[in-house]
């Protein structure tokens, strides 16, 4: 059965949105392919996610794995509670004495790697 190497980063201040646009492409990929991948992406998402992905080889690597057979096997962004815990709402004040609330979104991130068998 094959190692598996997990790696999470918590409350990163990014909508969830945001960050699932550019981890579907990088589902099965080799990890150091998707190093060198996340590095040409403009998008901002890709620098938290390169370096979840440089953890999660780092872990490996701890664990004494071959880097080399790594490949993606899972990743996910879930929606985080906001800014702050439990704190993700702001007011912006309007006419006539009203509001209308300001979400300030954030992410969990996480990635599975697993060593591929041949």
């Amino acid at each position: 059965m094959p190692e598996i190497v997990k790696a999470y980063a918590r409350n990163v201040h990014m909508s969830s949105r945001k960050v699932r646009r550019i981890l579907e492409p990088l589902r099965g990929m080799e990890a150091q392919q998707a190093i060198i991948l996340l590095r040409e992406m403009p998008h901002a998402a890709a620098v938290p996610v390169s370096k979840l992905v440089r953890s999660a080889i780092a872990n490996a690597e701890e664990k004494g794995l071959d880097i080399d057979s790594l490949y993606i096997a899972h990743l996910t962004a879930d929606e985080a509670s906001g800014t702050m815990p439990g704190k993700g709402w702001r007011a912006k004040w309007g006419s006539r004495g009203r509001y209308r609330p300001i979400r300030k979104r954030s992410a969990h991130i996480t990635v599975f790697l697993e060593e591929r068998t041949e």
